[in-house]
């Protein structure tokens, strides 16, 4: 397809301006590239120039890929400049899409809320939603940026790190091995040190970290902790990417999640905002959907409050 269609070479790099114009009057299809739309690549890896020049050549610049117009990627994607461009073209910002939401409403719950000046007659956030956004903003800026490739985490509404250790049935870790552990986790066997977790509280719950393996998002510790209430483990799987999971009174009601992602077409409007605002940013995610508002990241990098070691059982069954 790629090659007919006059895109090949075509990848991640869709600011060339020159490039993109001499393909386009060359024959390429300004509808069509790889099983999907160029305007919709352009508004997320593009520059403003190419978008601009794409959607001058469209039948439709608000047609829909998997539910979505390009100005609502570009919107997603943070690339205002895009979205203005895309505006310019005639797209329009208040269409409603996924989950009741238009690339324009969604907008105001990001960091360019006067991007698109609100119409009258279209709705505002809700005080609910503005309250979420602010949350959302602090709680990412109160992260930051920190390499957690290879960590699980349960991030646990409503119970502190005691209350986490005793459904855990959990024991106090040897100290001298978690400074080992610590400092070179390759260098043990991933049998030997699977049990030992970090437990931390937080304003709004406690976090269960291991920063070397996986052990805290098993379903049998998600089950254990989540009674009562609700829990979100992620596993940054270094080879296939951040999983998430959803735990409930002590039951699994969500696998195989991913969370950073972005929305989804099928999203619910609680859904498709919490994927904006934590887009690219799982471990907020996680910690945001227990209800937690952490001030840092010492929960999930440490040092932990108290490093414990789990029993020996079959952690893979609820």
């Amino acid at each position: 397809m790629a090659a007919q269609d006059g895109w090949t070479g075509m990848d991640w790099d869709w600011t060339d301006h020159g490039d993109i114009r001499e393909r386009l009057e060359r024959g390429a299809d300004p509808e069509a590239w790889s099983g999907g739309r160029p305007l919709h690549r352009a508004a997320v890896l593009g520059s403003a120039q190419v978008v601009a020049e794409l959607a001058g050549r469209v039948a439709d610049v608000d047609a829909l890929e998997m539910g979505v117009t390009a100005l609502w990627e570009a919107v997603v994607s943070r690339k205002p400049d895009n979205a203005l461009a895309l505006v310019a073209a005639g797209a329009d910002p208040w269409r409603e899409l996924i989950g009741g939401w238009s690339a324009g409403r969604l907008s105001l719950a990001g960091p360019t809320p006067h991007l698109f000046a609100l119409p009258a007659g279209e709705r505002d956030l809700t005080d609910a939603e503005r309250t979420t956004a602010a949350e959302g903003a602090r709680l990412v800026d109160a992260l930051g940026r920190f390499h957690y490739e290879g960590t699980g985490l349960a991030c646990v509404a409503g119970i502190d790190a005691a209350e986490a250790v005793s459904r855990l049935q959990a024991t106090p870790a040897d100290h001298g091995l978690v400074e080992e552990v610590l400092d070179d986790p390759y260098a043990h066997e991933m049998d030997d040190i699977l049990q030992i977790i970090g437990v931390t509280s937080v304003p709004g719950g406690c976090v269960v970290t291991q920063p070397w393996g996986y052990a805290p998002s098993m379903p049998g510790v998600l089950t254990r902790l989540s009674v009562g209430t609700r829990c979100y483990g992620l596993y940054a799987n270094a080879k296939s990417g951040d999983q998430g999971s959803i735990a409930r009174d002590g039951t699994i009601d969500g696998w195989d999640l991913s969370p950073g992602c972005g929305p989804h077409e099928s999203d619910t409007a609680e859904e498709v905002l919490a994927a904006y605002l934590y887009q690219y940013h799982a471990v907020a995610y996680a910690c945001a959907f227990a209800g937690l508002r952490l001030t840092d990241a010492r929960a999930v990098t440490g040092p932990c409050d108290r490093w414990v070691r789990l029993p020996r059982r079959d952690y893979w069954v609820q």
